[in-house]
């Protein structure tokens, strides 16, 4: 199957160029695919190594890093963990996630834990703080895109990220050995404001389309899949839509070959409050959330629906 979701160059269009390309296909299928974004490929082939050698590490060393009163925020998540809401089985991966360091007496501190790190491999810390502020810069270029095409501005976003709670989380889909009950991760949407995905140059990201056909996802190499959370789409009151996808299990000659994924789940602030966009309502379209919702407030719900919290 042709890849439907259109591939857009940062840097080969103007700025207003970008923003109406971008923002068109986010309100088409929910999904984007970036090149140029100008990540240092150097930092990605290291993200990747060390990825794939702490999930080689013992299940004893992992779990002393897992920390269930954190529902998942930070730290190992073991496998067999997390499920999609609605769902009958868990999905087959396992993973960690790391988080935006807060100072001392910060407001935002008890909504926003700091990070934990192992001490192997080493550099892990270095390497994957670095890939946190990459993504973090790139996901705030796309916001002030979406400012634009949404005819707020370039800026409005800015303050609604501002020490939000992002997460950058490192999957690892096991060796699928015979016919599971799951699969690699069930049919879903993201929670957050918009989430930027490397890795998804192996087969298995598909979309649920408007017409009910999954179509695949498959970025060019290097290229970064980025598609719509839930609180953006309350936020536009759905003219940008947080579209369903999944990672389907592979075929048999890949069945046994991990996968490995880095999507950076980038949240509003955890006192941000999402309240529909009065540019987003009218006749045709009446605002489907009248009241507003604070973005923690927002996630606790759903963590509570994916089985991360209790």
């Amino acid at each position: 199957m042709t890849n439907a979701v259109p591939v857009i160059s940062i840097r080969d269009r103007g700025p207003a160029e970008f923003a109406q390309d971008f923002g068109d296909s986010f309100a088409r299928y929910g999904f984007a695919l970036i090149t140029d974004h100008d990540i240092d490929a150097d930092l990605i082939a290291r993200a990747w190594e060390y990825s794939a050698q702490f999930f080689a590490m013992d299940e004893a060393y992992k779990r002393r890093f897992h920390r269930p009163e954190l529902s998942g925020a930070r730290g190992y998540t073991p496998f067999g963990t997390e499920i999609a809401k609605g769902a009958k089985h868990v999905d087959l991966k396992e993973f960690w996630h790391i988080g935006r360091d807060l100072p001392p007496g910060h407001p935002l501190l008890a909504q926003q834990p700091n990070n934990m790190w192992p001490d192997q491999p080493a550099d892990f810390k270095a390497v994957y703080a670095r890939m946190f502020a990459e993504l973090d810069r790139v996901g705030g270029l796309l916001l002030s895109a979406l400012g634009h095409y949404l005819g707020l501005g370039g800026d409005w976003f800015a303050p609604t990220i501002e020490d939000g709670n992002s997460v950058l989380r490192l999957l690892h889909y096991p060796p699928v050995a015979g016919s599971p009950d799951g699969i690699r991760a069930e049919a879903h949407e993201d929670i957050n404001t918009i989430t930027l995905l490397l890795g998804a140059e192996e087969a298995g990201l598909e979309i649920l389309d408007r017409d009910g056909q999954w179509l695949p996802v498959a970025p060019p190499p290097g290229a970064i899949s980025v598609n719509v959370g839930d609180m953006l789409q309350r936020l536009t009151n759905h003219r940008l839509p947080s579209t369903t996808h999944r990672v389907r299990n592979p075929s048999s000659e890949r069945a046994g070959i991990s996968r490995y994924s880095m999507p950076y789940f980038l949240h509003f602030r955890s006192d941000f409050l999402i309240e529909t966009l009065p540019g987003c309502i009218d006749a045709a379209h009446p605002n489907r959330y009248p009241e507003p919702i604070t973005a923690d407030d927002y996630l606790q719900e759903r963590l509570r629906e994916i089985g991360l919290k209790k």
